[in-house]
């Protein structure tokens, strides 16, 4: 392989060069096209590439201006990224099940030109002036990719001469509450994020892996995880057909590698429990074997524990982990703070999570566990090129993957980035032995009226590992206790509050819950409950129930009572 061949990329197109000069007769990509799964190898990717590449440049786009892409996720809404990119356009990756008003507002905003999506698009998303819109599907009203890409066979564009400081993507934030600020990203900020990931795990890095790619490639997990690194790694990505079918493809694609949020492994967890409810003797014998593993991977099994955990691992560990394809190492974990006693249970089962913090404005990761790394409580260590100090217990980072700012947004920016160039996360944090710990969400943070302050993440995640939850929202800002916003099929709110309070006994007094309101579910992206990573739009709910929750503390004998809202 030649020297410029094997340079450091500079610019995220530089990826797949590299690639495709390294492996490129190896398995890339895998997507169902509605009929039969198809495969294609680097070279072949390439081609892809290409081949949109000409088509941008006959659709008359140059350097600099936005493309959209709306669309679940598939071979290709890669090959469309990785063509934009190479010619110096800027993507605006767009969640495909959010609300229409907010995909126009950000259509708008960033002045897309155009777009690309999978399914025909609300009446909202055809008046944003768009110069065009092109389906991966066969979508009645709108060009097929395949069609807007023939047209273009026959020519050629060279990648375009642009630099790492060159702006790459611009992601919109969840917006949990107003409007979402876009996130501008670039080159460089994403390739520093994939060294440094590459650097803190290199045992993964050498190995040959298989990636099941679910999470939407327009939330940044995913894309710097699942579609960067991968490429990277040389990895072959299994497009998922959709959370549907998830369960499916784990068997039919076993992949080595998932990147996931919590939620995932919390109803995994659920539907475990439920079913081992009526198998008591299976229940224990699960949860002895998880057990013994979790001693094993933490260094505290000692003979015959090691020894009966090898045979508790070949009669429970490896069918629970048939479930999730059956050869799966490892778990890329963001998104969301995670249980460490859900954490635990599948560790010891023989489930290994790289867990991990990061926001979007940071490209996204700030810190990962390393395989070596021992406390499932912890979100691991700083990246070697993040540097991480607190102001107030507030995180605040520096370093190459930090966003150049919001899109449009000045004073937003500033607020966001001080003058010494540290980002102030939001997240309330420590950093003990060299590994970072979460404690909490600075604005959400509840002072009960007696002054004692209370993380809701950390209540709410306790209390979800009961299956009877749903959905669980803490609130009681200036109350003299909590209340709890449950979303549960089980009617009786009293047996609501028991049943959270006995997930709590290892919390101080003043966490117990005091009310209970049952709220009718479900909670889901497109009703506006949760963002589309499927975190829960705090600020937004306790808006929609204020004068239910209001009324819950006015209640007389309220103290010991819940209530239903629908």
């Amino acid at each position: 392989m030649s020297a410029e061949k094997r340079r450091a990329p500079v610019v995220l197109a530089d990826l797949l060069t590299n690639r495709i000069a390294a492996t490129g007769d190896e398995p890339a990509y895998r997507g169902y096209d509605g009929v039969r799964w198809r495969t294609w190898n680097w070279h072949a990717v390439g081609r892809e590439v290409a081949r949109a590449r000409a088509a941008f440049a006959a659709s008359g786009l140059r350097p600099g201006e936005r493309v959209g892409i709306c669309a679940y996720n598939a071979p290709e809404w890669v090959f469309c990224d990785l063509a934009a990119l190479s010619l110096g356009l800027v993507v605006v990756p767009l969640f495909f099940n959010d609300r229409p008003e907010n995909i126009a507002y950000c259509l708008k905003d960033a002045d897309v030109r155009w777009l690309f999506v999978d399914r025909p698009p609300a009446a909202e998303i055809l008046d944003c002036g768009l110069q065009g819109i092109v389906s991966f599907k066969e979508t009645r009203g709108v060009a097929s990719f395949r069609d807007w890409l023939a047209a273009a066979d026959g020519q050629r564009a060279a990648p375009a001469n642009h630099s790492a400081d060159d702006l790459a993507t611009i992601v919109y934030t969840s917006g949990t509450t107003g409007r979402p600020k876009g996130v501008m990203l670039t080159h460089r900020n994403i390739l520093a994020n994939v060294g440094a990931l590459l650097a803190a795990i290199p045992e993964i890095a050498v190995e040959a892996h298989r990636f099941l790619s679910f999470l939407p490639l327009s939330h940044m997990l995913e894309r710097t995880v699942g579609e960067y690194v991968a490429i990277a790694m040389g990895a072959e990505t299994v497009f998922s057909r959709g959370i549907t079918e998830l369960a499916e493809d784990l068997k039919t694609a076993s992949p080595t590698i998932l990147v996931s949020v919590p939620k995932i492994f919390e109803r995994t967890y659920g539907k475990m429990q439920e079913e081992l409810k009526a198998k008591p003797r299976r229940q224990r014998l699960v949860a002895r074997a998880s057990a013994l593993g979790l001693a094993v991977y933490e260094g505290r099994a000692r003979g015959l524990e090691r020894f009966s955990a090898r045979l508790a691992d070949a009669f429970v560990g490896r069918a629970v982990r048939r479930r999730l394809g059956g050869k799966l190492r490892y778990v890329f974990l963001g998104g969301a703070p995670a249980a460490p006693r859900l954490l635990g249970f599948f560790t010891g089962l023989g489930v290994r999570f790289v867990q991990g913090y990061g926001l979007t404005e940071t490209s996204p990761v700030i810190s990962c566990n390393h395989l070596s790394d021992r406390d499932l409580a912890s979100v691991g260590q700083p990246l070697a090129n993040v540097a991480v100090r607190f102001v107030n217990g507030e995180i605040c980072v520096k370093g190459p993957s930090v966003m150049s700012g919001y899109w449009r947004l000045p004073e937003a920016t500033a607020q966001a980035v001080d003058a010494e160039g540290y980002f102030h996360t939001g997240d309330l944090g420590r950093l003990e032995g060299g590994l970072l710990y979460l404690t909490g969400r600075a604005k959400d943070i509840i002072v009960l009226s007696n002054g004692e302050k209370v993380a809701p993440a950390d209540v709410e995640q306790a209390i979800l590992q009961d299956p009877v939850f749903e959905h669980a929202l803490v609130v009681g800002e200036g109350r003299g206790a909590l209340a709890l916003l449950a979303v549960s099929d089980t009617a009786n709110e009293d047996e609501l509050r028991d049943r959270a309070n006995d997930q709590l006994h290892a919390f101080p007094g003043y966490t117990r819950i005091r009310h209970v309101l049952r709220v009718s579910g479900p909670w889901t992206i497109e009703n506006g409950f949760l963002t589309p990573t499927l975190k829960i739009r705090r600020q937004w709910i306790e808006e929609r129930y204020a004068a239910a929750i209001d009324a819950l503390y006015a209640s007389p004998g309220g103290d010991a009572k819940g209530h239903s809202a629908r």
